[in-house]
């Protein structure tokens, strides 16, 4: 394979891998999800954030309030020792102090609505996002077990094809092996017949087969000669013809017939 055709292998294969990637919706719906998450988490941000500032001004009120007491009871105690001078600056303070007071109370009124917007938002999203995980998750799961099922059917699709391919070379392993068979019986009557020379037999072996054939043949005719002879003088069933358990060691060891 040349470097341009790896290349273009390479290639195609990231390609295929980028689009796989692309259409797959599992990727698709956790990028969905985790961008509900980031939004859940900046509303949890703002939401303390104007909580933070809520009880700053709560504190300060507190503050304010303590104060606005404190300046009622010096103005009486002013009263009190005959100090009307020192009454009436207690009060101007405090009236000023009422002022302020107002103020922050807007304010701390203002925030307080803010943070029951955001806390009813915030769980009103919460809710949302954990509804969609747990649809995510069970589309994940589906698909998954849709996808196994697909690899699945291609794999055994492809074991079928395989297993075709391998009955084809069964068939035609068998063909060669009976073709091998006939080739052997053909070359063994051939050898037996003298027309095939042997190569690795010995020189002039072909006359030991033709002589060795002539002189078993002959042998044969003596024998049966014999037997002949033998039931024409009712002599018995003829030489060699021992009886026990050891007779099979006289084969071929009795005298030679005539």
């Amino acid at each position: 394979m040349s470097l341009t055709s790896r290349l273009r292998v390479i290639l195609r294969s990231k390609s295929n891998q980028a689009l796989t990637r692309i259409e797959d919706p599992r990727e698709a719906l956790d990028d969905s999800y985790e961008q509900q998450v980031k939004s859940l988490q900046q509303v949890r941000l703002g939401l303390a954030e104007v909580a933070t500032a809520k009880k700053r001004i709560e504190l300060q009120g507190q503050d304010m309030g303590g104060r606005y007491q404190r300046l009622a009871d010096q103005a009486q105690e002013a009263l009190n020792q005959g100090r009307e001078d020192l009454a009436r600056t207690a009060l101007e303070r405090r009236s000023l102090l009422e002022g302020q007071v107002a103020a922050i109370r807007d304010q701390y009124l203002v925030l307080a609505q803010q943070q029951a917007q955001l806390q009813d938002n915030e769980r009103r999203l919460a809710e949302r996002v954990a509804a969609f995980r747990t649809e995510k998750e069970t589309i994940k799961a589906t698909y998954a077990a849709s996808e196994a099922r697909v690899k699945a059917n291609e794999a055994a699709s492809g074991i079928g094809s395989q297993l075709g391919t391998v009955g084809a070379d069964l068939d035609r392993a068998k063909d060669r092996v009976t073709q091998m068979q006939a080739r052997a019986a053909a070359t063994d009557e051939l050898l037996s017949s003298g027309a095939l020379n042997d190569v690795t037999a010995p020189l002039d072996a072909d006359l030991e087969r033709q002589l060795s054939a002539g002189a078993t043949r002959a042998a044969v005719d003596r024998q049966l000669q014999a037997m002949k002879e033998a039931r024409a003088t009712n002599r018995g069933p003829g030489p060699n013809a021992r009886g026990g358990t050891d007779a099979w060691l006289s084969i071929g060891q009795g005298p030679s017939l005539p």
